[in-house]
């Protein structure tokens, strides 16, 4: 029929002679917790800690799918999930972000709610498979801001990072062929049409404008169709299926114990501070770094500075002198061009100025803070910004 034709162009088909793909469910509420964490800070937006020598991503992150119907409870399952990993860098992406642009046509169809936003075609597949695939691989990218109350992206978009796990949420989230091979874990949210028609009311006449009569209109004519459609049907590509959603917290530790176990074994497999220990060895230095020139004068400071019998006045005053020569060298390596200036007595003088726009400089906690004066004294009102990288107990990893 034409349902099962529009299925099929949408995922994978699955032959008759296979077995039916085997799910992990949970419906008891009255066993305890499988998994506890201590609470912790989860960075939302966060750079992946480590990079190996060659300056890229030692390990891709883990990407957790989740379908379902629209407000089965996606979003606040992402969200326990999160809360309950303690991982320090975890991103959440939601494929709301990713409508497409509607044209002045479609803009018109979207006002009178007779626009199908829970169709494949209302998504921006192409965009979602190349942000998540940089996502995976630790690279930033720029995530569209959707705006529902006008049916349109805004002019920003907001920056992400790569992460430790990544989770994906949208109803179209098993959808497409291409997205789900990026998936290292699905899951679908089943939750009862009711609640999920409560729910919905709730959120679009709340958060987004929407009138009673509107949202009905909407829900018979597309949303309850799509689902039985196109979302329902991807349950049988879920690796585990979560009933009554956010109510189902054995559930969702459950997954948080099995995501867990899948980073211990990537730890296991890979030991990154031991990799870029010893990164220096048998390589060149990077073109990026630049070492201050091993001058008399620089190995006289050095012979004061290491000399057990130096007061600690005579310390202090020579490593002000080295950080300072530090900082002139630094400001020699930044872009200059060629200028003419006239001087007091009316000559021209060819010289040179700095061609950037502006410097700043970043201090790392806690040993940088004692090179920000030999940098205010050489750079006039120069800006200067603080940075703590600390170590995680737990994975070893540092954390910013």
């Amino acid at each position: 029929n034409s349902s099962a034709e529009s299925l099929d162009r949408l995922y994978p088909t699955v032959g008759s002679t296979k077995p039916p793909r085997k799910r992990t469910t949970s419906q008891c509420k009255s066993e305890p917790p499988l998994l506890r964490t201590s609470k912790r800070t989860i960075y939302t937006a966060g750079r992946p800690p480590w990079y190996n020598e060659h300056g890229t991503q030692s390990k891709e992150a883990f990407v957790i799918g989740l379908g379902g119907g629209s407000a089965s409870g996606k979003t606040t399952v992402a969200t326990m999930i999160i809360e309950a990993l303690d991982v320090p860098w975890v991103v959440l992406l939601s494929m709301d972000s990713f409508y497409k642009v509607l044209t002045k046509q479609q803009q018109e169809q979207a006002a009178s709610n007779d626009f199908n936003f829970d169709h494949p075609d209302a998504f921006d597949f192409d965009l979602i498979i190349a942000t998540l695939k940089k996502l995976k691989q630790g690279k930033s990218v720029k995530i569209p801001i959707y705006d529902f109350t006008t049916h349109s992206r805004k002019k920003e978009w907001k920056t992400l990072y790569g992460a430790n796990v990544i989770i994906f949420e949208g109803i179209m989230a098993f959808a497409d062929k291409e997205l789900l091979k990026l998936l290292d874990l699905k899951i679908f949210v089943d939750t009862d049409s009711d609640i999920r028609l409560v729910r919905r009311l709730r959120r679009d006449i709340s958060e987004r404008g929407r009138d009673i009569e509107g949202v009905i209109k909407q829900y018979n004519k597309f949303v309850k169709p799509a689902f039985d459609q196109y979302i329902q049907p991807t349950m049988r590509l879920a690796d585990i299926v979560v009933p009554r959603g956010s109510g189902n917290t054995v559930a969702i530790d459950l997954i948080v114990q099995h995501v867990h176990s899948q980073l211990e074994e990537v730890r296991a497999s890979s030991s990154p501070g031991a990799a870029l220990a010893s990164a220096h060895q048998c390589h060149p230095l990077p073109q990026t770094l630049s070492v201050l020139k091993s001058t008399p004068q620089v190995r006289g400071m050095h012979t004061i500075i290491r000399n057990k019998e130096t007061s600690r006045d005579e310390f202090i005053f020579y490593s002000k002198r080295l950080m300072r020569l530090l900082i002139e060298h630094a400001l020699s390596l930044l872009p200059f061009q060629s200028c003419t200036v006239q001087t007091p007595q009316g000559q021209d003088y060819e010289g040179r100025t700095y061609s950037g726009k502006q410097i700043t400089g970043v201090s790392i906690l806690r040993a940088g803070e004692t090179m920000e004066p030999a940098l205010r004294a050489v750079c006039k009102d120069v800006r200067i910004g603080t940075i703590l990288i600390q170590t995680n107990c737990n994975t070893g990893e540092p954390e910013v």
